[in-house]
């Protein structure tokens, strides 16, 4: 293998180790009892909860969510978040905006 394709080879690597590290870091909501969703998943989970809120950015998921096997976060363009909870088969259980309670957590309601 000559130099180029080399550098070529190594800058592919890394391009992909960087996409599945970003998909592992939005995976995992920072809650070390609960698994992350692994890359490939998340991307199916995401792309179906996207498409059930018409648009918006994935901010957060869980597995093995209480509501569902995926619960996908969405954050839409006027700041408002919808918690999609989805079945092992990524069939759409429900959508709910994600609320504050009183003590200032939040809630899907």
């Amino acid at each position: 293998m000559n130099r180029r394709t080399k550098w070529i080879a190594t800058g592919a690597v890394a391009v992909a180790a960087l996409g599945i590290g970003s998909g592992i870091a939005v995976a995992s909501d920072g809650d070390t009892d609960q698994p992350a969703i692994p890359a490939n998943e998340l991307a199916k989970a995401s792309a179906v909860a996207l498409d059930k809120t018409g648009g918006g950015r994935v901010t957060d998921s869980e597995l093995g969510d209480e509501e569902g096997y995926y619960e996908i976060e969405v954050t839409l363009d006027d700041g408002t978040q919808v918690d999609v909870h989805l079945d092992r088969n990524l069939s759409v259980i429900d959508a709910k905006p994600d609320t504050p309670d009183e003590a200032g957590s939040s809630t899907g309601q």
